[in-house]
């Protein structure tokens, strides 16, 4: 699954372009989730809201906020650079200005499937390289997180709250039916926490201090094997 972004003033571009990555997909067998913007000022709004993407299709020429500033605030106040920014314009003189933002590629205008299908095609390949994500459903919206993001599970009640490095989801669901799709650098340390091994600070024979402070308790039953894990890391 990849999360794809649009952005753009022009409605016609943004359908035109939306339709072909939608055949790109038909094509590849690949699963995506597109959303459509037509100023940076939205674009910016809902990436400050929800999950980042992973491909974005930004036009440089915005009414009021440039792609190249939305660009700017992706990789500099979200500090986000693992994004996949394709910049999108009717000119091709923008070499400059775009090498400070680190895009991807560049299409000048009008775009063809066979450049979309390039550029998602090394989109893939360069997503496939990055960490793996934790796909999750809440209020029937698909959201995923990189694995190396994330700091613990927690279960409470009939929710699951993932604390990560950048602030707290949740969704409904139980802890024991999501070990599996966990990958070994998480560990149980208690029938309500998963914890990242990548982010533990320091740990005693009862608990376990992470990165950003937490601190939580190793249950007696995982207590053998957390010392064992973590003698295995040392």
């Amino acid at each position: 699954m990849y999360k794809i972004g649009i952005c753009d003033d022009g409605k016609n571009i943004c359908s035109s372009l939306e339709n072909m990555i939608l055949e790109y997909a038909k094509k590849r067998n690949v699963r995506l989730d597109i959303n459509v913007w037509y100023s940076g000022e939205q674009l910016c709004t809902c990436l400050l809201e929800k999950q980042p993407l992973d491909i974005l299709f930004l036009d440089i020429e915005l009414l009021e906020m440039s792609g190249i500033q939305a660009g700017d605030f992706i990789r500099n106040s979200l500090e986000n650079r693992k994004m996949q920014i394709i910049y999108i314009s009717g000119k091709s003189s923008y070499a400059q200005e775009l090498f400070k933002t680190q895009p991807m590629d560049f299409l000048v205008k009008p775009i063809l499937q066979e450049d979309i299908d390039r550029v998602l095609d090394l989109a893939a390949k360069l997503l496939e390289t990055s960490p793996k994500k934790f796909e999750f459903r809440s209020r029937h919206e698909l959201y995923s997180i990189p694995f190396d993001e994330i700091l613990y599970f927690a279960s409470e009640g009939r929710k699951i709250k993932i604390f990560t490095l950048h602030g707290t989801q949740e969704f409904y669901g139980k802890l024991r039916d999501i070990s599996c799709q966990l990958p070994g650098s998480f560990l149980s340390i208690h029938h309500s926490y998963a914890i990242n091994q990548k982010h533990v600070f320091h740990y005693t024979y009862d608990t376990v201090e992470l990165i950003d402070g937490t601190i939580l308790t190793i249950s007696k039953a995982y207590r053998k094997q957390m010392r064992e894990k973590m003698l295995d890391n040392i």
